[in-house]
């Protein structure tokens, strides 16, 4: 039996419905989305809200109730926005096999059926793309449950998935066939800070942005992970876990120092450096292919006072080959110059369809540091920024700004954000960086682009100092630690 538990990486998650597209007049052409433009995302094909992060989509999803932006306001978010429809319908759901639901039933074991009323809003997956009906839905309370729905499932042949938050691009968190046992963790939401130690005892079913809350409220503590609140920590966790915070503490995985684990044979295996170090190793970076994670032992941090947030617009960068690969390849450079950058600091730089290019990121260190040390040697040789924003942000507040919502917080159950899109993920070594040739490639592709709806998020991984890339295989089993770049593509159905 294989265990899968849902990869999602730590990105904010963008919901983009494509729609009628109308007139474009209002819309922000640099990734400026408003400010003293007068722009927004008006008319764009996704949508007439815009976020801080110069994405537009629909309603609330996109820029916390209201259609707030961090770039200016969009509409009121008060209009009814459409569901969007799978480009690929379901099959409808198959009646679950009848040994697999007396083994349940005789252990006592919750779960639904595609018989239930509940289980289609259950069943409904993140990405409309790829939709896959599990045969069983299992609602745990207990670990014992956990434990006793996964040897029915190995008893009866059945493929044993886990679902933390929903998240997951390729739904995962679904089995990734149809016919699987999905175990959702939705009651696994237990957050308790021990103040002696900084260890936070966190259950496999919580949320990033109530992990955030949860820790910062009991002892204004922090951890390294990604900014989308309604991320689960079992596969973002697990499988890496990228953030704005990465460069400075490491990823989120790095920072687990214990579990419990429900293994294939039912047995839940507590596990450290100390305790089966080899599943603790396992389970950082490979957990899908050896357990579900039911509850997590993490090092937190003392949450810093203030940290210093950036965000500039640039306008033109689509309009040559030329000034294109040079603005990639000045950043590059910067990224790269250990008299610039160090641990400290981490950005991303955000492209799109409709000539949008933004860099936005966090730095460790005061508002007049940035300003005089990194701000200058950034945008040098570079269109000049449109809104540019540095400012100093408490760390609460500052989880809320990346976060594109008006709070971190969030439903425990169920997950609302329903996409049809496809992403990919291209990973740029440390040893050669991006080429000129890369970029022009690049470029020309994406100018035979026969579609808007798109848009690429480039983060930086290494570079001088890095917190990820100085561990390796032998920490734990996760060899992504050589990689300079890390790019997201997405494009919308």
């Amino acid at each position: 039996m294989k265990f899968l538990i849902p990869l999602a990486v730590g990105l904010v998650a963008v919901s983009a419905t494509p729609t009628a597209v109308l007139d474009r007049r209002d819309v922000s052409t640099d990734g400026s989305c408003g400010g003293t433009a007068g722009l927004t995302c008006k008319g764009s094909a996704f949508g007439d809200c815009c976020s801080q992060y110069s994405w537009c989509g629909t309603g609330s999803a996109w820029c916390g109730a209201g259609c707030q932006s961090g770039f200016g306001t969009c509409d009121d978010g008060s209009s009814p926005q459409p569901s969007p429809s799978p480009s690929t319908p379901a099959p409808s759901p198959a009646a679950a096999p009848e040994g697999l639901v007396k083994c349940l039933n005789g252990k006592e074991v919750p779960f639904k059926m595609s018989s239930d009323e509940e289980y289609a809003q259950l069943a409904k997956p993140y990405n409309l793309r790829v939709p896959f009906n599990p045969a069983v839905i299992v609602l745990p309370t207990t670990e014992q449950h956990v434990q006793d729905a996964v040897v029915c499932a190995g008893e009866q042949g059945i493929k044993c998935q886990a679902k933390s938050g929903g998240h997951s691009y390729a739904n995962f968190n679904t089995g990734g066939i149809n016919g699987a046992m999905q175990i959702n963790l939705q009651s696994f939401q237990t957050i308790e800070l021990a103040k002696d130690t900084g260890i936070a005892v966190v259950g496999g079913g919580v949320r990033l942005g109530n992990l955030g809350d949860g820790i910062y409220n009991q002892g204004k503590a922090a951890l390294a992970h990604g900014t989308c609140p309604g991320v689960g920590i079992g596969g973002h966790y697990t499988h890496g876990g990228y953030g704005q915070t990465s460069r400075n503490w490491g990823l989120a995985m790095d920072q687990i120092v214990g579990a419990e684990v429900v293994t294939a044979d039912g047995k839940l295996v507590k596990t450290s450096a100390t305790e089966s170090p080899d599943l603790f190793w396992a389970i950082r970076g490979a957990a899908d292919s050896f357990g579900i994670v039911t509850k997590f032992y993490l090092q937190t941090r003392a949450a810093p006072d203030s940290i210093t947030y950036f965000s500039f617009g640039f306008q033109g960068v689509h309009d040559s080959k030329d000034v294109w690969t040079k603005t990639f390849l000045h950043v590059q450079d910067v990224a790269t110059n250990s008299s610039v950058v160090d641990n400290r600091i981490s950005f991303g730089v955000y492209l799109d369809g409709y000539k949008g290019y933004s860099l936005s990121g966090a730095f460790f260190g005061s508002v007049d540091e940035f300003n005089s040390k990194i701000k200058p040697e950034l945008l040098r040789g570079l269109p000049t920024p449109s809104n540019p924003s540095v400012e100093s942000l408490a760390w609460y507040d500052y989880l809320v700004k990346i976060s594109g919502k008006t709070s971190i917080k969030v439903s425990t159950t169920g997950y609302d954000d329903h996409e049809d899109f496809f992403a990919k993920s291209v990973t740029v070594p440390e040893s050669s960086g991006l080429t000129s040739e890369a970029i022009g490639a690049l470029y020309d592709h994406l100018q035979s682009a026969t579609s808007q709806e798109w848009y690429i998020i480039m983060n930086l991984y290494g570079g001088p100092g890095s917190a990820i890339n100085k561990k390796d295989i032998s920490f734990a089993a996760y060899d992504d630690r050589k990689s300079l770049w890390v790019f997201q593509n997405w494009g919308y159905g």
